[in-house]
């Protein structure tokens, strides 16, 4: 008979609730918990609140697929098909926002961006520039 009850005071076995974490709650890849304990461990503050690791999460979250989605179009403009620090470090520094954000980072074995000075580039000659202005010797059908 008292078997039956469900609640709090018969835990005899039966049927148990499965528990849901905090990241499938707020619709989230990254860990609300690990953020959550890290953030009440580093004493960033005496109290955090129930919200600050969601929202910490989320931005993270987002700024983490923000990255791999440029990294993996850079990795595409390359053929290749697996992302290596060069197509972080080209996504990044070819993005105004995030290089602002991660202006002093420095991406081990990430090269850096291709650029010539235009003073170091050969001076374009007179004979040079008069054939592309002169239009092609095949004559023209009408």
């Amino acid at each position: 008979m008292e078997a039956s009850r469900s609640g709090k005071g018969g835990r005899r076995g039966g049927d148990r609730k499965k528990s849901v974490s905090k990241s499938v709650k707020a619709g989230l890849q990254f860990p609300v918990g690990r953020i959550a304990r890290f953030l009440k461990k580093g004493r960033y503050a005496q109290r955090v609140g129930t919200g600050a690791p969601i929202y910490l999460a989320a931005v993270l979250e987002y700024l983490a697929a923000e990255v791999l989605e440029l990294a993996g179009n850079a990795a595409r403009d390359n053929k290749k098909t697996r992302i290596v620090p060069r197509h972080l470090l080209l996504a990044v520094r070819n993005d105004e926002e995030l290089g602002k954000l991660l202006a002093g980072v420095t991406i081990a074995s990430g090269g850096v961006l291709p650029n010539i000075h235009s003073v170091l580039l050969p001076k374009k000659t007179e004979k040079s520039s008069d054939k592309a202005t002169k239009s092609p010797k095949s004559p023209a059908k009408a």
